[in-house]
């Protein structure tokens, strides 16, 4: 018979003693451990406490609980401590606030528990600290974050609002997200019944020529199909007398990817701009009209008068420089009623067979007399005919302006070269001269109505600011293009490309 063999159980002291297991457990616990007296002072605190109070274990037993909480959190501290040892409650949590030994703040998560004999008497408190400084310092920079960024919402809210230009922000699909209580002003002028808040209704709105605006043409829908756009003129409004012009710009809004989310548009009020405009061109193409015929009369009589025989070299000197001024001025009622006929969208060319080479011709001998009272020469290479189907006189104001911008830049001595030919099928026409230049900063904006550059204020050289806004409208009803190069201190070239 066999008798089954058992290991014998292990003897206590082959166990861990209960002491031990929560001394090692105390000491390797990366929470901060600590057991506290009845009275508050620290019996023990482990490496991890420590370390989180920057003090010795030594110095943190002088102390008590008391000692390192924020005088801010020691009441509530307190009364939890005492309802504990009162036997009101077990345990409690709280988060407190810690002074370290270098004097700054530790923000803790305590739990305490009192441990009693089997008496019921208090033996001692076990507290156990998690560190919140970096997640109460990431609260502190969130709410931080939360007050500036509301502050700024409330401060664009104020701005939205407050600003005299109309504002609306619409998605892809062309619904209205937000407005300001302007556009909501423009908005009642052109759907005094209401509005959908959906891109693409037309009400009252009308284009620059007062034609009802269709729904393609309206600026939100553009804008919803992504187009940007800068000073897009329309008008609103139910009663002619009563509507208002705006200007309208619009700029994308992309998503995180890319993608087209929606436009900004912006619109502005011009309606005292656009009539003071129309009552400027009024006031320009009256006088204008008014100046032109004296003006015709004079120039003949000064004409007769310097192929009379019986006016003396003096006098034929003075009837030269008259008309020399005559047509100055003769040049200058012309560039004001081209600018008015733009202005009214009248067809500003009439096309018909002509020669080139001749009107060009006409022009270098007409500018020959301005050119010679400055010392100026200009050198002429004219084919002897170039056909072409073009307006003539409105060919003639263009070779006009290039001659007369030519010679009033050019100094003393200089040369002024025409060239006119033929390149690829079209027609070329090349004005330059040895001149002053223009600045860099003002070659894109020569074209401009009314612009005078730097140089032209510096030379005191007189001017309207027209002529090359003139070129370019007649070039460019033509069909052609016009373009400029120029370096300061050597001179400018300006190419006219026109087709046959």
């Amino acid at each position: 018979m066999m008798v089954a063999e058992f290991a014998p159980a292990p003897s206590p002291a082959t166990a861990l003693d209960t002491d031990e297991l929560w001394r090692l457990t105390m000491e390797h616990s990366p929470v901060g451990m600590a057991i506290i007296s009845p009275t508050g002072g620290f019996m023990t605190a482990n490496v991890a406490l420590c370390e989180m109070l920057g003090h010795d274990a030594d110095v943190l037993i002088t102390k008590s609980f008391q000692d390192i909480t924020h005088p801010d959190d020691l009441d509530a501290d307190l009364r939890l401590f005492e309802q504990t040892l009162a036997g009101e409650i077990s345990s409690y949590r709280i988060t407190k606030r810690y002074l370290r030994a270098d004097g700054s703040i530790l923000v803790g998560d305590l739990s305490v528990a009192l441990l009693r004999d089997p008496r019921g008497a208090p033996i001692h408190f076990i507290s156990q600290v998690v560190d919140l400084s970096e997640r109460q310092a990431f609260v502190d920079r969130l709410d931080a974050a939360e007050a500036a960024a509301d502050a700024e919402r409330r401060t664009a809210q104020a701005i939205f609002e407050g600003v005299a230009v109309g504002l609306l922000q619409i998605d892809a699909a062309g619904r209205y997200l937000a407005m300001n209580g302007r556009h909501r002003e423009f908005l009642e002028l052109a759907f005094p019944g209401g509005h959908l808040g959906q891109a693409g209704q037309t009400g009252f709105a009308y284009d620059v020529d007062q034609q009802p605006l269709v729904s393609d043409d309206m600026p939100s829908v553009r804008a919803a199909r992504g187009e940007e756009f800068d000073d897009l003129r329309l008008w609103v409004g139910e009663d002619p007398h009563s509507r208002r012009a705006l200007s309208v710009s619009a700029r994308r809004v992309l998503d995180r990817t890319g993608e087209l989310a929606g436009a900004v548009l912006a619109y502005h009020d011009v309606t005292d701009l656009v009539r003071a405009m129309g009552v400027k061109d009024e006031f320009v193409s009256t006088i204008s009209h008014e100046l032109r015929t004296p003006l015709t009369a004079a120039l003949a009589y000064l004409e007769l008068l310097d192929e009379s025989t019986d006016v003396s070299p003096e006098g034929h000197q003075q009837v030269t420089a008259a008309r020399r001024n005559m047509l100055r001025l003769s040049h200058l009622v012309a560039d004001l009623l081209f600018t008015t006929r733009v202005s009214s969208g009248s067809p500003l060319v009439d096309p018909y067979r002509v020669d080139l080479a001749v009107i060009l011709c006409e022009a270098v001998d007409a500018a020959a007399l301005d050119a010679d009272s400055r010392g100026v020469r200009i050198n002429a290479r004219v084919p002897d005919a170039l056909p072409a189907v073009a307006d003539g006189m409105r060919l003639r104001q263009v070779f006009d302006n290039l001659l007369d911008n030519a010679i009033a830049y050019s100094s003393p001595g200089g040369v002024v070269t025409v060239d006119l030919g033929e390149r690829q099928e079209r027609l070329v026409l090349t004005v330059t001269d040895e001149g002053t230049g223009i600045d860099a900063g003002d070659v894109d904006q020569v074209f401009g109505r009314f612009y005078r550059g730097a140089n032209a204020r510096r030379r005191q050289v007189s001017g309207t600011g027209l002529g090359l806004t003139i070129v370019r409208s007649i070039v460019e009803a033509h069909g052609g293009v016009v373009s400029l190069e120029s370096t300061p201190g050597e001179g400018t070239s300006v190419c006219v490309l026109l087709p046959r």
